[in-house]
């Protein structure tokens, strides 16, 4: 039996996968603005919970999701960093020590589009 609490947080969790998939190649997110984007501001955390939770089989881009100081959030390094290095780099993002220079890279999506999600 699902609580209506537990329901609350796979809407959430849902909210957050549905937004990573819109972020387009060549284009970051930060965990904060994902969450603002979804309706849960201050939920940065909740962000990176829900892109753990997420399976392979989603095929979420979640290597396009940075820290809100344009880095690379994963220790310099390990495989998870080098991994999301290589998928950024392969799509045009320029990284400069782990860092990605918002300004120019940061996804700012139409609000057409988001008024169409269905949250």
């Amino acid at each position: 039996m699902t609580t209506s609490s537990q329901t609350t947080i796979d809407d959430k969790v849902q909210r957050i996968w549905t937004l990573v998939a819109l972020v387009p190649a060549g284009k970051v997110v930060s965990y904060g603005q994902l969450a603002d984007l979804a309706g849960l501001p201050g939920r940065a955390r909740l962000a990176g919970r829900a892109l753990k939770l997420a399976s392979a089989s989603q095929n979420l881009p979640w290597h396009r999701v940075v820290n809100s100081q344009g880095k690379i959030s994963f220790a310099k390094g390990c495989q998870q960093y080098q991994t999301q290095l290589n998928k950024l780099q392969d799509e045009g993002v320029v990284v400069v020590s782990g860092r990605i220079k918002l300004t120019e890279f940061q996804w700012q999506p139409d609000i057409g589009e988001l008024l169409a999600l269905p949250f």
